[in-house]
């Protein structure tokens, strides 16, 4: 009988993600708030209608990847360029300031009184760890919410993408720093010399790839299938290089994948291709798979308390870290203020993180309960506050006609109804 399961776990996410970002969006909310919510209310914290399967998981991991190289096709490529150094600076601030803050949090938190920690890592670097966790950014969320909000090819879209990559990049170095310290085999030389080759390794094939592609696109009479299906092809074999070769997270190398094909005279056609793909079946599939990841454990009085500051923390270190990296940068308050929000989210970053601690030893089970608060909490509000900080009002004319897109969106996509 469970044979067949997946089928009907399918078509409960797809029904209710739909139902629920229909409603979301009555209200005036992004639809993803939606899918995020139905994860949630169907998953282990909720009715516990619908749990994590292998099945769920890989197809999420799909989900996220198309979603990632969609965004790399749509990504402004001189716009990223002139925001490259800034989006080091972001990124870097980004990184800096939620570490102090999570182990500032930590360090009051952190012991047998309060916590019941009771691991046998030092408990400075356990508090080091808290804010490392802090420091991971889930861009998926914002990703998705851009293209609703048609500013993803904003400035301030192109800041956040450009520093998520780098954000991925510093918070690999930082989490194998740390667990380097618990774990005598991680290597931390072999990390650096793996994510530069990786960059190495994208730049070359990546050229080679575009020379070939492009030439062979461009001599059609018209747009074929078989250039979607080979377009999808590199994107899977990049992301599989990045994760199982050089340790960095696939989507990464889905993005770059996707700046590669965005420079191909067809790239729309391509993108309308994988926009429906995405809808139809994946992205659904994987925000209702972050919903379905939360399961709370029992909290003690003390614990409850870490997980509220924890969670300010969080959603406060973002932004000002963020947004102080682009005031130096030079963007303006309106700008800095939608790129801090856009790094809010921890999303399953923080989870796959977190597990990574618990396994090593850094990270007691008492404190797993206050990162899942933070990686609910800042999923949920992270589109819900780029919504407001990119509403129609908040920055010069062309900001503003870049946010009235929504509606033309929604008018162009198939789901409008």
């Amino acid at each position: 009988m469970d044979t067949y399961r997946y089928l009907l776990d399918l078509a409960i996410i797809l029904i209710s993600t739909k139902l629920l970002g229909l409603l979301t969006r009555r209200v005036q909310m992004p639809q993803v708030v939606g899918a995020l919510l139905a994860g949630l209310i169907l998953g282990p914290a909720g009715f516990g209608i619908l749990a994590e399967t292998s099945f769920i998981h890989e197809v999420a991991e799909i989900g996220v990847i198309v979603l990632m190289f969609t965004a790399g096709m749509e990504t402004d490529i001189k716009e990223l360029k002139a925001s490259g150094k800034a989006s080091f600076i972001i990124a870097l601030c980004g990184v800096i300031v939620p570490l102090i803050g999570g182990y500032g949090v930590a360090w009051f938190f952190n012991r047998p009184s309060m916590a019941g920690s009771n691991l046998s890592s030092p408990v400075v670097l356990q508090n080091v760890f808290i804010g490392v966790v802090l420091t991971a950014t889930s861009v998926s969320i914002t990703v998705e919410t851009l293209k609703e909000l048609g500013a993803l090819k904003s400035r301030s879209g192109n800041a956040i993408l450009g520093a998520a990559i780098i954000d991925d990049v510093l918070g690999i170095i930082a989490l194998t720093i740390v667990t380097s310290l618990a774990d005598d085999s991680v290597k931390i030389g072999m990390v650096l010399i793996k994510i530069v080759g990786f960059f190495v390794f994208s730049g070359v094939v990546g050229f080679v790839f575009y020379k070939m592609y492009k030439k062979w696109v461009d001599g059609a009479e018209k747009e074929l299938h078989r250039h979607t299906i080979i377009a999808f092809v590199f994107c899977l074999l990049m992301a599989f290089i990045a994760e199982e070769v050089f340790g960095v997270a696939d989507i990464t190398g889905a993005y770059i994948a996707g700046l590669i094909i965005s420079n191909v005279q067809r790239s729309t056609y391509l993108e309308s291709k994988f926009d429906t793909l995405s809808y139809l079946l994946l992205s659904p599939v994987f925000f209702a798979s972050i919903g379905l990841k939360v399961n709370l454990p029992q909290m003690s009085v003390s614990i409850i308390m870490f997980a509220v500051v924890l969670t300010v923390v969080a959603v406060l270190t973002k932004i000002v870290g963020c947004g102080l990296g682009a005031k130096i940068c030079g963007y303006k308050n309106y700008q800095a203020k939608r790129i801090g929000v856009g790094m809010i989210s921890r999303g399953e970053v923080a989870l796959i993180v977190a597990s990574k601690g618990s396994a090593l030893g850094l990270m007691s089970s008492s404190i797993l309960g206050p990162v899942i608060v933070v990686v609910v909490i800042t999923t949920v509000i992270t589109p819900i506050l780029l919504k407001v900080v990119f509403a129609p009002g908040t920055g010069p004319s062309t900001q503003v006609e870049a946010a009235k897109k929504v509606t033309s969106y929604y008018e162009n996509r198939e789901d409008n109804r």
